[in-house]
């Protein structure tokens, strides 16, 4: 007789359907898992043997054969040890296999039953509905499921309770979805003392998502600057909180099946591998750009971060998604985030301060920038020195723009690109743009073309930065809430591109 139940198996984002198929035949008692499984999933015999033993249920001797099919497909994790034991259970004629067939099951089963929760339950649930099928995951899983609407999702504790679920004699309640986590206090932009114009150039990259590299002397606010730009974006969407937390699910950040509102903000250390930061590794998890998407990926130290890594940031910067190469497989994620970089002048870190510098200036500090490639650093929007505060501004008060009065600038900003965008797929910011559209928005008046014209020429704009000037103008004129981008806009957009030369070709 064949049993089958269904699971999921990851591909990036995408659960792909697996169907866990187990034959009983007569011949040498053995038990064996097929379908490209890893060690982890060929291990799931001894456990599965070991949770049905705790509940009394003896294997017969016979041969038993689980194929995880499509068998050329590779399946990774524990979470495959729930399916298996269920197709088995199935085969023996313990729980109804037609109902089994109605559903899709992940779980890892310790050695007494209990099911320990596992990493992915939320695209899962995704590729349950997807798929008209009831949802099957640990307890400690179901509060997250459960935000998929369209899935039925029963979150049993242990084995022994999902075939009671299954054989009617104790049903399981739906599974309810998690709390919307409320955010932590974020920190305010009036705690910042100085400094106008970072805090301009934090404000147009918050409402255009344009990238920014903010270059200082140490102790001049960078780090201090860049996060508080959390605090200044607007809360996700339904569909783009979604969109992350399947990202963070993956990677088993969501904390007791919560959803949050605020943006992601990832810090990750210079020290990090290209795995880290890209994605890789072990199954090909997602890295600090995907688990930044609809974000902040905010990097210090920028030339100290390894060339290697900064080198596999161009594409994605550009295109929005990475793609992890691997023998077998190219796994795609999302990673539409926003990126500030912060870097000191020097090694040393005082290149302006002739007392203080050492004594390989200024040549120290072209050494020490020039670790950023030229292709690189064209991609950041705004590009801004960063002077020291003295002494004098840190002893008055707190004032200026508090960050919820720059926050509701940016979320007016961003509802009239949202309504600029309104039916173009892919596109939700100014600096999505590009090509006949962004002429099309990003149109400047006579006087801003002849002061774009005269930048270009004067400074050797490179064609990317040309168009990054007209984002950064498109954004400036957003937050003044002009239809119109004029010759103010463009000559602001083009102050930021003017902190090292462009690079050539």
């Amino acid at each position: 007789m064949l049993a089958c139940a269904r699971s999921v198996a990851f591909d990036g984002l995408e659960a792909r359907l697996v169907e866990a198929q187990c034959v009983l035949s007569p011949g040498l008692p053995a038990f064996h898992v097929v379908g490209l499984p890893d060690k982890a999933v060929s291990e799931a015999r001894e456990r599965v043997r070991a949770a049905l033993t705790s509940l009394s249920i003896a294997l017969p001797p016979k041969r038993i054969t689980i194929n995880l099919s499509p068998a050329d497909l590779p399946k990774e994790g524990s979470h495959f040890d729930l399916p298996i034991a269920l197709a088995l259970l199935a085969a023996l004629g313990i729980i109804p296999p037609e109902d089994l067939a109605q559903s899709v099951s992940l779980g890892e089963l310790s050695l007494d039953g209990a099911l320990v929760p596992v990493v992915g339950a939320l695209p899962a649930a995704m590729a349950a509905a997807a798929a008209d099928c009831v949802m099957i995951c640990p307890r400690a899983c179901g509060a997250e499921a459960a935000w998929v609407g369209a899935a039925q999702v029963f979150a049993p504790a242990s084995l022994q309770e999902a075939i009671a679920h299954f054989t009617g004699r104790a049903p399981l309640p739906r599974a309810r979805p998690g709390e919307v986590t409320e955010p932590p206090p974020t920190r305010d932009l009036r705690d910042v003392k100085g400094q106008e114009r970072a805090k301009r150039a934090l404000e147009i990259a918050g409402a255009g998502r344009h990238h920014l590299l903010m270059i200082g002397a140490p102790g001049s606010g960078k780090s201090m600057l860049a996060a508080r730009l959390p605090g200044l974006l607007p809360p996700l969407s339904p569909g783009e909180a979604l969109e992350t937390s399947m990202i963070h699910s993956l990677a088993g950040l969501l904390d007791d099946g919560g959803i949050s509102r605020q943006r992601p903000y990832r810090e990750p250390h210079h020290t990090a591998s290209v795995a880290a930061i890209v994605g890789g590794g072990k199954g090909a998890k997602p890295g600090e750009i995907s688990l930044a998407h609809n974000g902040v990926l905010f990097l210090d130290e920028l030339p100290e971060f390894p060339r290697a890594v900064l080198e596999t940031l161009r594409q994605p910067i550009e295109t929005g998604e990475v793609v992890v190469a691997r023998a077998n497989a190219h796994v795609r994620y999302p990673c539409r985030f926003l990126l500030v970089a912060a870097a000191n002048p020097c090694r040393c870190g005082f290149l302006a301060e002739p007392g203080r510098a050492c004594n390989r200036a200024p040549s120290c500090g072209e050494d020490y920038i020039g670790r950023i490639s030229g292709p690189l650093m064209d991609r950041f929007d705004l590009r801004l020195d960063v002077p020291a505060v003295g002494w004098a501004d840190l002893d008055l008060p707190a004032s200026g723009e508090t960050s919820a009065v720059v926050a509701a600038r940016i979320a007016a900003a961003r509802a009239r690109q949202a309504q600029r965008f309104d039916g173009l797929p892919g596109l939700r910011v100014n600096a999505d743009a590009e090509g006949a559209l962004l002429e099309e928005i990003a149109a400047p008046d006579t006087e801003g073309r002849a002061i774009l014209a005269r930048a270009a020429d004067r400074f050797g704009l490179t064609a990317r930065g040309y168009h990054r000037v007209l984002r950064l103008a498109r954004t400036i004129a957003d937050l003044e809430g002009s239809a119109d981008i004029r010759a103010p806009h463009v000559a602001e957009a083009i102050s930021f591109r003017l902190l090292v030369p462009e690079p050539a070709g």
